[in-house]
């Protein structure tokens, strides 16, 4: 087990869906913003799928999602770009034109080191996590050689590691101490998802409210503490690292 990367000079966390990345790596993002590094967010979809209501006015939710994000990652003091692809939600590809697009983005914001989805990761069940971990790493091979989509006019770049979280073999840790709290903050920001993704009922009593809140807050940080044991640390972030690119 590897454990902490360099701070890097600039990070580029690419999620499915608005949220995905702040789960995923928000706490590890807080620390490199803290530490100096230009964070980047690159959400490949729109997210408008992201409501139990059937109700719910799904272009108003793309906005409010959008909103969410910046906010999140202002959470983590990412001082960086929120990139919108704004593919369906549920409907993402991994073709030949995303991955142009995550080429695209790797090239003009030079990553040191990419964040995104593990797409190998034994019996995952959304086809948008699948997919945008593949257009992460795909993405990376096109941004590094030249003769993919010269079209963009666009210097090649090579990214110096890949780190993939909801890792299906993870062989490294983030040390995260002292950056959970950015990390529930930027989660919290996506409002829109209170209750389906965190499980927090706003039409609840204020009591019934705040203890779903802390029952959240405590599943995030059980999960980072139980990674911590398998590192050495008291709380760590998990990851697949790739650094042969």
């Amino acid at each position: 087990m590897a454990l902490n990367l360099p701070v890097p000079a600039v990070a580029l966390a690419i999620g499915a869906h608005p949220d995905d990345v702040e789960f995923g790596c928000g706490a590890t993002l807080a620390k490199w913003s803290a530490a100096g590094a230009v964070v980047h967010h690159l959400i490949c979809t729109d997210g408008s799928k992201g409501s139990w209501d059937p109700s719910t006015d799904t272009a108003e939710l793309v906005v409010a999602r959008q909103a969410e994000q910046r906010a999140a990652a202002a959470a983590l003091g990412a001082t960086g770009r929120c990139v919108f692809l704004g593919w369906p939600d549920g409907e993402l590809e991994s073709g030949l034109r995303q991955r142009w697009e995550v080429a695209y983005w790797i090239r003009r914001l030079q990553p040191t080191v990419v964040l995104g989805h593990d797409p190998w990761k034994p019996y995952r069940l959304h086809p948008d996590h699948r997919h945008a971990g593949l257009l992460a790493v795909e993405g990376i091979v096109a941004a590094r050689d030249p003769h993919f989509f010269p079209e963009q006019a666009l210097a090649h770049h090579r990214p110096e590691a890949l780190l993939l979280f909801e890792a299906g073999e993870v062989d490294h840790h983030e040390d995260v101490d002292g950056h959970v709290e950015a990390k529930l903050a930027a989660l919290h920001a996506h409002t829109s998802q209170l209750l389906s993704t965190m499980h927090i009922d706003e039409a609840a009593t204020p009591e019934e409210v705040a203890a779903q809140a802390r029952a959240f807050d405590e599943r995030i940080g059980a999960g980072l503490a139980e990674a911590g044991r398998t590192a050495g640390v008291a709380v760590a972030e998990p990851f697949k690292l790739i650094s042969d690119l």
